[in-house]
């Protein structure tokens, strides 16, 4: 009976299953609150094993949004905050990861830098901080020691640096020199990092649209940083997924425990 109510659960919620049922038969999931996306919705939702263990952090965004994503809006390289929506995750995610808010941000003509980042695509920010903290942080001009204020680069994984300036309601964005769009490939997907005022506080895999509409499945590995600035369970793997009802999941999963490091 367990198994069937799982099987429900999951299936109303629009998430793909990632694994096999019986390897987590008393497998619990949790869905965040559900908010207007283009014309259609998205929604969190986190998922644990029978000892309360993260199995699963989720966001997903349904068939008429995916099908309804705004491209009226001109290329003028900037975050166009029209397609940005901020995610709630449930609140029993809180005490064991160390995310606590989603951004899902759609850039219909892409961003900065030109000829790198300049295709459609999303940006999904896992965020480290309160939505309130997110929203207090101000233009670069503003408060340019707390943006240059950078992380020891034991926080970050090996190969990042930051990007010069920052983004308000975002922070400092870190990327991967080794990652193809720096290196000849073209950009399809990536993984920044991001910080503030000392902090880690976001992962972001940034997606083109190109990339979702080709790839019905697919798992990388999210960069690993020596140290960590928080206790908690953290990511491995990040899989993107589209059900067969069109439903987009992003998720992190495969988590390890880690202990924070002074």
């Amino acid at each position: 009976m367990k198994k069937v109510v799982l099987l429900l659960i999951a299936g109303a919620l629009g998430i793909v299953s990632c694994k096999k049922d019986h390897d987590h038969p008393q497998a619990k999931i949790f869905k965040g609150p559900v908010s207007k996306f283009q014309h259609g919705s998205a929604w969190t939702w986190y998922e644990v094993d029978g000892k309360n263990k993260p199995l699963r952090l989720g966001v997903s965004i349904d068939a008429a949004a995916m099908n309804s994503l705004d491209t009226s809006h001109s290329g003028d390289g900037d975050h166009h905050h029209e397609n940005m929506i901020s995610l709630l995750f449930p609140s029993q995610a809180k005490d064991t990861v160390p995310f606590l808010h989603f951004g899902l941000d759609w850039n219909p003509h892409g961003h900065e830098p030109a000829g790198i980042y300049d295709k459609p695509h999303f940006d999904f920010h896992f965020y480290m901080i309160s939505e309130a903290e997110t929203n207090a942080i101000p233009l670069y001009e503003d408060a340019p020691e707390k943006f240059d204020h950078y992380p020891d680069a034991s926080f970050m994984p090996q190969n990042y640096i930051p990007t010069p300036g920052g983004v308000p309601q975002m922070g400092a964005h870190w990327v991967d020199v080794t990652s193809p769009e720096f290196n000849g490939q073209g950009f399809s997907q990536t993984f920044l990092m991001g910080s503030y005022d000392g902090q880690v506080i976001f992962y972001e895999p940034m997606i083109t649209k190109e990339f979702i509409d080709t790839h019905s499945s697919f798992v990388r590995p999210v960069p690993r940083p020596a140290k960590v600035q928080k206790n908690g369970y953290y990511p491995t793997k990040m899989r993107l997924e589209t059900a067969s009802d069109g439903t987009l999941n992003i998720v992190l999963e495969e988590f390890e425990f880690r202990s924070q490091s002074l």
